[in-house]
């Protein structure tokens, strides 16, 4: 019954409030019709839609072909196959439709216009009889062969067991969908009535079941109602205000039951879906692999809930490794592959026309890369460039212009310098990049060596400038208390002691004090010291020699704001996207250029002051004027350099692979070495960066190394000190010890009676005897006159201070 022969009863079951159940009717149009009085007591096409897509989805198939008959029933499942497939990421490349009283030289026409495509999966939908003469004419052709894929909607399964089937024998290595029906005792006891009252050679398919359970439910629903005489306007009872066929239509859907097909049930007039049985064509017969349940999917077991693998499928050819649904025809043209025709930067693409035979050849970077890509691909892909030319041999257009080739179908590839954009990739597929990422500037570079008086101070930061001075102070210091008390050279007043103990520590950084030092502790001090002052004078001298000599490159420009801030002028390369990036980034002096000799050019003129461009086109640039400019960035984010295909393309994936092999070894090297080269005459950018000063952080651990050592032997000059002469030093007024311990070196040197004597074996000082002998009479004489003081005040009136000093002096005695 077609679509409008079923419209037709439907509209009459409408006007007579009588319900119409139909059992053998699926296509969903009549679904959308909303009858209150239809039930469409049989499966939906578009219910198999999920099982069909959820095979593709776990093959990984990009794209498919439907072929269906040019009828309603074959038309049917389209709209809602071609959604299911978008939202999985599988394309429709092209629909086939065989008509019903076609011819079988019509079929082969179409299946010959089948393989001169690369899709090689085949949706089939459409009656058995119509199936088995498409299976039959695709095998006689070569096309129910190794690399086919053939998958079969449930109007092909359903009649596949009937005897009077004519498909059985072109089923092998087909899979197909079909509606589970469970096996129960209700089933095989009507099978077997079935079988004794009918024809040997008839046996009842899905859609005999779904009758028989429509019936019933009729039935069901009849007595339920409780009306047994044929009146279907008004029943005789209580209800007789009630509409008879709306009341049993909502009786009806409220029936549920287990019948023949299974659990049977309406809702909105639809009966519910069961699981549904993948199936596997094994010539004679065919096998269950596996079931699909709108719950869990695709399982191997229908009781199972976790999604594995179903079973092992032996595909057309006898084939049971899965294909991967595309090839290369061998029998189709060579893929069109488009190429940008370029005024400048040609080392990425270059075309170049022999007059004689007017054929063209191309090269460049961008042609050697993709050439060694398409050579590790496991198959032979064969394609002719094509440039993107006007008849005069000018450029058609801009690089989205011929992007958009790809899109109307004029160019079955794009191979150039054609950078990754996000507004591209909406109508065509994009490989992997095969260059660096980002767009870089370019800027000329300043020789930043300043020529002035204090350059000398260059070589060291100012905090270690402070911290050698501080050192060399207390260096100074240190020597002096060591050796003054010992060695006449740190002898003297006061003023002499401190200038030649400063003298012979400044002099240390020429190696140049003359003064000799007595102590041990000393000796350790200054070797130390001599071995911080050898690094640091050296590591000065080299700085200072790198400061005067090599040649300090900065750029001139290191940022796009300090670009926007002074309004220099940027340029960028003719016909490129950078032009607008730049516009975006608040970017108003802008200049075209169209090659690297243009741009040199135009910065030796100071047109621009600096230049934007991507990665590969920099490092061109570069290769050939290094010594002149410097690469600064990247500063606009953006990727690289890709192949070009349709959407959908199932050649994307392989490519992309291969890209990442081709780059990952050494081919890639060898290549970029061969059009860009390593150029000699570059400066090594490590010599080509501005040496920094030296700071405090490269010279801190010699610092401490030196601080340890000369605070370790004073504190061994104090204690040895204190320990020999901590009797005297109980007794001796903390003034007079420091004035003794000024004075003591001073008094000696000019009678030699007073001087402490020295410990030979340990070069201290002693104090003397004389000494001692002249502190205790100075202690007797203060206690007398404090007694005195304090026996006859009238005489000395002292002040209170005066008491107080005299007796603390007299209890320190």
């Amino acid at each position: 019954m077609t679509s409008m022969q079923s419209s037709f009863v439907i509209d009459l079951g409408n006007h007579a409030q009588v319900p119409i159940i139909s059992f053998s009717v699926t296509n969903p149009f009549l679904s959308s019709l909303r009858s209150e009085y239809f039930v469409q007591a049989t499966l939906n096409d578009s219910s198999q839609v999920q099982a069909i897509t959820a095979l593709i989805e776990a093959f990984g198939w990009r794209n498919v072909v439907p072929i269906y008959a040019d009828e309603d029933f074959g038309k049917g499942i389209i709209p809602s196959l071609t959604t299911a497939l978008n939202k999985i990421g599988t394309q429709i490349p092209y629909q086939s439709t065989i008509h019903l009283s076609v011819i079988d030289q019509e079929i082969v026409a179409e299946l010959y216009k089948l393989m001169t495509m690369q899709t090689r999966v085949f949706i089939l939908h459409m009656t058995d009889y119509l199936a088995s003469r498409v299976l039959n004419k695709a095998q006689e052709v070569g096309m129910m062969t190794e690399g086919y894929v053939w998958i079969v909607s449930d109007g092909i399964t359903n009649p596949l067991n009937s005897m009077g089937t004519t498909l059985v024998g072109s089923f092998k290595g087909v899979i197909g969908v079909k509606p589970y029906v469970p096996k129960s005792r209700m089933l095989n006891n009507f099978t077997l009535r079935w079988e004794g009252k009918s024809s040997k050679d008839v046996n009842v398919d899905l859609y005999g079941l779904w009758a028989y359970d429509a019936t019933t439910a009729l039935a069901m629903a009849i007595e339920k109602v409780g009306y047994t005489n044929n009146n279907f306007k008004k029943m005789n009872s209580s209800r007789n205000s009630v509409n008879l066929g709306s009341y049993l239509h909502r009786v009806l859907s409220s029936i549920r039951f287990k019948g023949l097909s299974g659990d049977f049930h309406i809702v909105n007039g639809q009966l519910q879906s069961p699981a549904f049985e993948i199936i596997n064509g094994i010539g004679n017969g065919e096998r269950v692999i596996g079931f699909w349940t709108a719950k869990h999917g695709i399982v191997k077991e229908l009781n199972s809930k976790e999604k594995v693998s179903i079973g092992d499928i032996i595909w057309p050819g006898e084939a049971t490794s899965v294909p991967k649904g595309w090839v290369i025809p061998t029998n189709g043209k060579k893929l069109k592959i488009g190429i940008p025709v370029k005024d400048g930067f040609d080392d990425f693409v270059k075309i170049s026309r022999d007059s004689s035979t007017n054929s063209i050849r191309v090269t460049g970077f961008c042609i050697d890369v993709f050439e060694a890509v398409m050579a590790t691909l496991p198959y032979v892909v064969p394609f002719e460039y094509i440039p993107f030319a006007k008849p005069d041999g000018s450029a058609a257009g801009s690089y989205d212009d011929l992007v958009y080739q790809v899109f109307l179908g004029n160019f079955d590839a794009v191979v150039g310098d054609v950078i990754i954009r996000a507004n591209r990739s909406l109508y065509v597929d994009f490989t992997l990049p095969f260059t660096e990422l980002g767009i870089n500037m370019i800027v000329p570079v300043k020789d930043k060596k300043a020529k002035n008086a204090w350059v000398f101070l260059k070589p060291l930061t100012w905090d270690l400038w402070v911290t050698s001075f501080c050192f060399f102070i207390f260096i100074g210091l240190v020597i002096w208390i060591l050796e003054h008390g010992i060695n006449e050279d740190f002898n003297g007043t006061l003023p002499r002691q401190l200038g030649t103990s400063f003298w012979f520590s400044f002099s240390t950084m020429i190696f140049a004090h003359k003064e000799q030092v007595v102590s041990n502790l000393s000796r350790l001090v200054v070797i130390i010291w001599c071995f911080v002052v050898l690094i640091l004078t050296q590591s000065y001298t080299a700085s200072l020699t790198s400061t005067l000599t090599v040649k300090q490159l900065e750029p001139t420009f290191t940022s796009v704001e300090e670009l926007i801030e002074k309004g220099e002028i940027v340029g960028y390369a003719k016909g490129s996207f950078v032009g607008e990036l730049l516009r975006n980034s608040n970017m108003s002096k802008l200049k075209e250029y169209k090659s690297r000799d243009e741009l040199h050019i135009k910065f030796s003129k100071g047109e621009i002051g600096a230049a934007f461009g991507g990665i590969p086109y920099m490092k061109l640039f570069l290769a050939k004027y290094c010594s002149k400019y410097t690469m600064v960035g990247p500063t606009l984010k953006t990727t690289g350099f890709g192949f070009v295909f349709p959407k959908g393309s199932p050649l994307v994936p392989d490519v992309s692979r291969a890209i990442l092999r081709v780059t990952e070894g050494e081919k890639m090297e060898k290549i970029e070495k061969a059009w860009f080269g390593k150029q000699s005459n570059c400066p090594d950018p490590s010599t080509s960066m501005s040496s920094n000063s030296l700071g405090i952080n490269s010279f801190w651990g010699l610092f401490v190394v030196v601080g340890v050592a000369t605070s370790f032997a004073l504190i061994i000059f104090t204690s040895m000190i204190a320990y020999e002469n901590k009797n005297i030093l109980m007794r001796i007024h903390p003034k007079d010890m420091w004035k003794n311990f000024i004075t003591s070196s001073g008094e000696g040197e000019s009678d030699g009676t007073n001087a402490d004597s020295v410990d030979e074996t340990t070069s201290r000082p002693i104090l003397s005897n004389n000494n001692e002998e002249t502190m205790c009479n100075q202690e007797n004489q203060n206690t007398q006159t404090y007694e005195n003081i304090v026996s006859n005040p009238q005489v000395v009136n002292p002040s209170q201070d005066e008491s107080r000093i005299y007796e603390k002096e007299l209890e320190n005695s």
